[in-house]
């Protein structure tokens, strides 16, 4: 049964559809890229395979969160009632997860391949970060399959818990029980969030120290180095992403305070952030990696080209 959907609903589900669909297009052409490169080489390096990996689990996270909002928003009692919103949930997290790590994945990558320090275990990482790189893209989907698989079985025990409100046509406890369980759904966001926030904020302090130090040894030793710009781009993205992330995480932490407003402007901000923010970062990868963004370029030139032929 469908329920009445105001303006503010259709306007929230528009706007989130705009936003998860650019962001689709945008990690669509990472994938598209990666993998025409990947056959004509037959091989990736570390840095391409981790973006592979980043951009597949954006495209679908964006792509199953759009369903999830569309149904909870325009069909909110078919979605609390059938088994729909376990399986989106489920299926959600599991790519959400992965984004995390994997964009977490990418820091720690880009700072153990760029920084310079002489500890044994530090070098040790930089000469087998190649081999590691997979065991890592691996850990995140399987730990992302655990969390997910774990979050399916809370939903699928609260719904055989409210299978008599529902025989019983009470949809409104229905929705308030599965409000109680969102907490559970919360605390495993929030897990990935800690995680892997806590990742991206060590690998760009130890990347800043080390160009503080880089920088101070060129000082004295009065030398240039090409190390200089390779630490400066590599801050730039990582300190872009540190700046994305935080405000990601204060946006995800205000959707942990409940609302007793069904149309509530502060929420309408946060939804448009949090589903910006794949499609923006992907954007910002693709400007600071010389093929994407080189590729990217000769396609917006040609499609100038015919467009101005006409």
């Amino acid at each position: 049964q469908q329920s009445n959907v105001t303006s503010y609903n259709a306007t929230t589900v528009a706007i989130i559809g705009l936003e998860a669909f650019a962001g689709m297009w945008v990690n669509a052409f990472i994938i598209c890229v990666l993998c025409i490169a990947w056959v004509k080489k037959k091989a990736l390096n570390s840095n391409e395979k981790i973006l592979l990996l980043l951009g597949c689990c954006r495209f679908w996270y964006l792509c199953i969160s759009w369903v999830y909002s569309f149904l909870s928003i325009i069909y909110p009692k078919y979605f609390y009632v059938q088994p729909t919103c376990k399986f989106l949930l489920s299926i959600q997290n599991f790519f959400n997860c992965s984004n995390l790590w994997v964009s977490a994945c990418l820091c720690v990558f880009y700072c153990i391949k760029i920084a310079n320090f002489r500890n044994r275990f530090f070098m040790y990482l930089k000469v087998k970060i190649d081999r590691i790189v997979p065991w890592l893209l691996l850990g995140s989907v399987l730990l992302s399959l655990a969390v997910s698989s774990s979050l399916y079985n809370i939903i699928d025990k609260a719904q055989c818990n409210n299978h008599n409100f529902t025989e019983r046509g009470n949809f409104s406890k229905v929705r308030g029980k599965m409000d109680d369980v969102f907490f559970y759904i919360y605390f495993i966001y929030g897990f990935g969030f800690v995680t892997s926030f806590t990742a991206v904020i060590f690998s760009a302090l130890l990347l800043l120290f080390s160009l503080w130090r880089h920088k101070r040894k060129m000082q004295t030793n009065s030398m240039n180095n090409l190390s200089m710009d390779a630490h400066i781009r590599a801050m730039k993205s990582i300190l872009s992403f540190l700046v994305m992330y935080s405000i990601n995480f204060v946006f995800f932490s205000l959707t942990l305070i409940p609302s007793k407003q069904d149309e509530n402007p502060m929420m309408f901000l946060v939804c448009i952030f949090l589903y910006g923010f794949p499609g923006v970062h992907s954007l910002i990868l693709i400007f600071s990696n010389p093929k994407l963004k080189n590729t990217l370029m000769r396609i917006l030139s040609r499609v100038k080209c015919k467009v101005c032929m006409r």
